[in-house]
């Protein structure tokens, strides 16, 4: 399973999937669907466009990946985790076929999700893909529309070393008559995404072309934007619990979403997706994005995981609210990430607590303490999350500030200390 032990797990094929799918009587052509790619932002972008069919009265499916705590967070209805009795139910009643098809624990997941949102008759489910797009398990759906937020250099041994091989896998899922959004232009991916919208016979919408965004104020728990409508000229104000830079481009990408899916005959505008914006964390259950979960000391967990996702919490860290707080950064990445450029992005002058995730992909702490050291960079190691969790609490004041980042395990771990074992 690649969420746990990398590359190995993987395959090019979708034959897998499509035989547990055709036993379980094909359930992802028993409900509409919507598909997500990219880099960074897919996940946050998925939970915009839940919360806004849920605004709309959707009954609605969600599927993201990795989960933090509970692994039926990845399957969510109108924002809850599936019931426990159908996780059960599943497994036991599929037993053979599980053990006759052997899928990975990926395959499983997405063969489970889509018989749980067939079964509870969604209207709508959102469908995040968890790595690339032509061979991702996810990726035997017919969506009403297709959505890649972003490309930037990750997974760089699987999916390819340069932004345009990359943005082939992620154009993966594009399908034949299928609109497609473009959350971010950028030169390198442009021909790549035009050709395969040619080929597919099939509309190409960039959202960075539709709409600009703006911030006119940040608080700890909500910021506001002014987004201009280019096509339309007019102004909006979006309110949105959704905390850091990043997320302007994830909005505007899932207000091009809608533009796009009124043409399809579907109850949702700009309205009602900037209606769902001001409480998407509590209608869809989002963590771990700039996820701001205690004051004195300030604690914030971000699941940033690559360079560009690095960056982009760096940012947030030179805010008014942040900019003068000592700052101690609890960190630890997988071993198949890019750890000296995305260290080096890092601030040298805060206190480092080096740790791993209880997971066999994780990067041993030591190893990245070696890099750091190398970089500058001062701190401790810590065997588990938890221990480096209390380490920092009891070092911080309460002007201090506490961040945690590198991985989803990362942040996982955390918060479970934090919620359930502190």
């Amino acid at each position: 399973m690649f969420s746990k032990i990398g590359a190995k797990a993987l395959h090019p094929s979708l034959e897998k999937i499509l035989a547990f799918s055709k036993a379980l009587n094909f359930p992802e052509k028993q409900f509409k669907s919507i598909h997500i790619a990219g880099t960074n932002g897919k996940g946050s972008t998925s939970h915009i466009l839940a919360a806004t069919f849920q605004q709309a009265g959707y009954k609605t499916g969600l599927y993201t990946s990795p989960h933090l705590i509970d692994i039926r967070e990845r399957i969510r209805i109108n924002g809850i985790p599936f019931a426990q009795s159908l996780l059960t139910e599943f497994i036991n009643t599929h037993m053979v076929l599980i053990d006759e098809i052997k899928p990975s624990y990926f395959e499983l997941n997405v063969a489970m999700a889509f018989w749980v949102f067939a079964k509870e008759a969604v209207d709508i489910a959102i469908i995040e893909t968890g790595l690339g797009g032509t061979w991702d398990s996810t990726n035997i759906i017919t969506p009403e529309l297709s959505v890649i937020t972003n490309i930037s250099l990750d997974h760089t041994q699987i999916l390819g070393d340069t932004i345009a091989l990359i943005a082939g896998e992620k154009a993966g899922i594009i399908k034949p008559n299928v609109p497609v959004v473009i959350g971010t232009t950028q030169e390198e991916t442009n021909l790549v995404f035009s050709k395969t919208a040619i080929l597919n016979h099939t509309a190409l919408y960039y959202a960075d072309s539709m709409y600009d965004a703006i911030f006119v104020e940040k608080e700890a728990t909500y910021q506001v934007l002014k987004i201009v409508d280019k096509t339309q000229m007019k102004v909006l104000e979006v309110r949105t619990d959704l905390l850091g830079d990043f997320q302007a481009k994830n909005i505007i990408t899932a207000l091009a979403c809608m533009r796009v899916l009124q043409t399809l005959g579907w109850r949702v505008d700009e309205a009602i997706c900037i209606e769902a914006l001001k409480t998407v964390k509590q209608t869809t259950g989002l963590r771990g994005r700039w996820d701001w979960v205690q004051t004195g000391p300030n604690i914030i967990l971000d699941v940033a995981h690559n360079p560009d996702g690095i960056a982009t919490i760096v940012a947030q860290l030179t805010h008014t609210s942040l900019k003068n707080s000592n700052l101690h950064i609890i960190i630890g990445f997988v071993s198949d990430k890019d750890v000296p450029q995305a260290l080096a992005l890092l601030p040298k002058k805060a206190r480092y607590y080096f740790t791993q995730a209880q997971v066999p992909r994780a990067l041993p702490a030591e190893s990245l303490q070696q890099t750091a050291t190398d970089l500058g960079m001062a701190g401790i190691l810590y065997p588990s999350v938890a221990d480096a969790v209390r380490a920092a609490r009891n070092e911080a004041s309460s002007e201090d500030t506490i961040l945690i980042t590198g991985s989803f395990f990362i942040v996982g771990e955390a918060l479970d200390f934090l919620e359930n074992k502190q």
